[in-house]
């Protein structure tokens, strides 16, 4: 025969579900708190709103791009950075092509882009199918701390070479620089890293 539990033997099965909700609550609000740390000092994600880096990045795609980049290093030649543009201070995301120190030069007698005179090996890599490397041709010493940026689609792309007589020579600040775009998550069809073509590892 079964003996009743008295009432200070019985679980305090009230307590246990309270205790239950507040960590998960502690929980939830933990992770909305991490989320929201981690876009406002580590990862964001952009979406593209021009075709000016077509095909790397095509209109609507979406990038991940990593804000603590050049906090722990430097920008580097090749990498695509997103950074504030120009004239109005606007989320703008483009390749490095040189930094600060770098002559970039238009063109050689390949029509290729140089950088301290060694040439890119564009075509066929990254810029648009069919668009010239560029079609101005310019001559920039690139300031100390500033970088020169361009698209990969050089027919339909503001960038450096628009605004070589600005007074940075078409430059910006490494200041301005948010980070580096360093993998397409959108669609998922075109998901992949995004890291800096070889061509650039022969300038020095």
């Amino acid at each position: 025969m079964a003996v009743a539990e008295t009432e200070e033997e019985r679980p305090p099965v009230k307590k246990k579900k309270r205790a239950s909700l507040l960590e998960s609550l502690l929980f939830i609000a933990g992770g909305i708190v991490l989320a929201l740390l981690l876009h406002a000092f580590v990862v964001q994600s952009f979406y593209i709103p021009s075709g000016s880096m077509e095909n790397t990045l095509l209109i609507n795609d979406r990038v991940l791009v990593n804000k603590l980049a050049y906090k722990l290093g430097h920008v580097e030649r090749g990498e695509i950075v997103v950074f504030k543009g120009w004239d109005d201070g606007e989320d703008t995301i483009k390749r490095v092509i040189g930094v600060g120190g770098d002559t970039v030069k238009c063109c050689d007698a390949n029509r290729r882009i140089t950088v301290n005179g060694t040439p890119l090996n564009e075509e066929g890599k990254y810029i648009y199918p069919g668009a010239y490397p560029s079609g101005r041709t310019f001559e920039v010493k690139v300031p100390k701390g500033r970088l020169w940026l361009m698209g990969d689609h050089r027919d339909n792309s503001m960038d450096s070479r628009i605004f070589i007589d600005n007074p940075n020579k078409g430059t910006i600040s490494e200041d301005d620089v948010i980070g580096r775009a360093f993998v397409r998550v959108w669609p998922f069809s075109r998901f992949g890293l995004l890291s800096p073509p070889g061509t650039f590892s022969a300038v020095h």
